[in-house]
């Protein structure tokens, strides 16, 4: 039976009163092409496939992009916001406008380009309630190989960082559905 991804993300989501929590928090920042990613979702769909429970996250990535606020500051200032919010939650806030400075990539042209460059496809996925109160993704490598538990690096990812992040990582030893591809 083929699953349609596109309804299985926000469903997944939809279910889940504490992604939608974090996600109403986000929302209420007004931040400009806001999105909270990577683990966020990757491990909730990862979890779903293998039938566990929520696995820990590391943090919450947050990103924006905003070409006015370039200074690193910027993002400390949310992150403090956030966590006098929600303070049991590790906030990492990134404004994509200015990441491509600290990655040597040409000038990220929004939220979705810059998600583009991360490590693998399964990991370049990053949702949020929009401004009609729905959820909504973005995700430049589709969500073929995050449902089908596929860990490849995109196409822009530097590979020798890649294998360092996955013997760092270590997933296969919480997920072991996963099928590990080492080159793009």
């Amino acid at each position: 039976m083929k699953i349609d991804v596109d309804k299985a993300i926000i469903e997944l989501i939809e279910d889940d009163l504490w992604m939608l929590e974090v996600l109403k928090i986000v929302k209420d920042l007004y931040l400009n092409d806001c999105w909270v990613g990577a683990g966020f979702v990757r491990n909730k769909v990862w979890d779903h496939k293998h039938e566990k429970s929520r696995t820990a996250l590391n943090d919450i990535d947050v990103i924006y992009f905003d070409k006015t606020k370039l200074s690193s500051s910027e993002d400390v200032f949310i992150e403090k916001k956030l966590k006098k919010i929600d303070p049991d939650t590790k906030w990492s806030v990134k404004n994509q406008a200015r990441m491509h400075l600290r990655n040597g990539h040409q000038q990220y042209l929004n939220s979705e380009n810059a998600i583009s460059f991360w490590p693998e496809t399964a990991t370049s996925v990053a949702v949020r309630i929009n401004l009609d109160n729905q959820i909504e993704y973005i995700a430049p490598y589709g969500l073929k190989d995050l449902f089908d538990l596929v860990v490849r690096p995109t196409p822009k990812f530097d590979l020798s960082i890649y294998a360092d992040r996955l013997k760092r990582k270590d997933w296969k030893k919480k997920w072991s559905k996963l099928e590990i591809k080492q080159s793009k």
